[in-house]
C-alpha cells in the first residue's frame, strides 16, 4: 500500500516510519501524500491506542527533497504547502491519540516541524533539530512558526529560526522542545515505556486532554472552564471512567480499553 513509509500495528502502537533512507528521508509528493493516508487509517483503527512516528536509517527526516522539487519549477509554494505539508501536521494535532516523535537522528526544515508537531518528542544523544529555511531564503512552514516560540520563547525562537542554528537533542531537552533523551542504542527501550503505557491508558480522556491544550493556546480562562465542563461530561460518559472508578472501588489495575 505504500511506497514511501512502512506502517505497522502492534500490540495496540502504531509505528509509522518514513521509509527514504538514501535521501535521509526527504519530502516528495509521494511520501507527504502517503503520510496523510497513513495518518487517516491510525485515527479510523481502534486497535491503535498511540502512535510512533520515525525515520529509516540515520535521520528523522531532512525536510523537503530538493532535488525533487527541482524537477518542477515552476511548483506553487504556497499550493505545495497547503496540499502536501498543511493537512500533514494538522492530521497529527487533531489525532485523538497520543503522537510520539521517535527523533533517530536528524529533522531538519518540514522534518523539524512535523517533530514539534508531535505531542512528544523522544531523541536519540545524537539526534539534532535544525530550521534549515533561511539557509536557501525561505521562511518557516509546516507549522514552525506556531510550535517553535510556544516550544522556547520568541527570542530562541527567532534565533534558531534566522541562524538555521543546529540544537543539540540535549539541548533541545533542555530548552523545553524535547521529553527525554537516550543513547541511540537505548531509545526504543525507552520508546517502548511510553508506548506500554498509553497503550493500557484511557485513550478517549487522553484525545479529549490534547483537543484541550491544543485549544488553550487560543482561548480565555472563562473559555477553558466551560469547555473543560463541556469535556468531562463526554469523558463522564465513557466505559473507561466506569472502569476507572470499579478498579478504585475494588483496589485493582484498572484494564482501560480507550473508549
Amino acid at each position: 500500500m505504500y511506497d514511501y513509509l512502512k506502517l505497522d500495528v502492534n500490540n495496540g502502537v502504531a509505528t509509522i516510519t518514513l521509509d527514504r533512507p538514501e535521501v535521509y528521508n526527504a519530502f516528495n509528493d509521494g511520501l507527504t501524500y502517503e503520510m496523510q493516508t497513513a495518518l487517516k487509517s491510525v485515527k479510523k483503527d481502534p486497535k491503535v491506542r498511540v502512535v510512533v512516528i520515525t525515520g529509516a536509517g540515520k535521520a528523522f527526516c531532512s525536510g523537503q527533497d530538493l532535488k525533487d522539487a527541482s524537477n518542477n519549477p515552476d511548483r506553487s509554494f504556497s499550493e505545495s504547502i497547503r496540499k502536501r505539508y498543511n493537512p500533514m501536521i494538522k492530521a497529527v494535532r487533531a489525532l485523538p491519540k497520543p503522537v510520539i516523535c521517535r527523533l533517530n537522528g536528524v529533522a531538519a526544515g518540514a522534518g523539524c516541524s512535523l517533530a514539534l508537531a508531535c505531542d512528544l518528542i523522544l531523541a536519540a544523544d545524537s539526534a539534532q533539530l535544525i530550521e534549515v529555511f533561511v539557509n536557501i531564503g525561505l521562511v518557516l512552514d509546516s507549522g514552525a512558526s506556531y510550535f517553535l516560540p510556544r516550544a522556547v520563547g520568541s527570542a530562541r525562537a527567532f534565533e534558531l529560526s534566522t541562524m538555521g542554528t543546529r540544537l543539540s537533542a540535549s539541548k533541545a531537552m533542555e530548552w523545553g522542545m524535547v521529553n527525554a533523551v537516550a543513547p541511540l542504542e537505548e531509545l526504543d527501550a525507552l520508546v517502548d515505556s511510553y508506548t506500554v503505557y498509553y497503550a493500557k491508558a484511557p485513550t478517549k480522556a487522553i484525545g479529549l486532554i490534547k483537543k484541550m491544550l491544543n485549544k488553550s493556546q487560543a482561548a480565555t480562562l472563562e473559555e477553558m472552564l466551560e469547555y473543560e465542563a463541556y469535556c468531562q461530561d463526554i469523558a463522564g460518559a465513557s466505559s473507561d471512567y466506569q472502569e476507572g472508578i470499579s478498579a478504585f472501588m475494588e483496589k485493582r489495575p484498572s484494564e482501560f480499553k480507550g473508549n
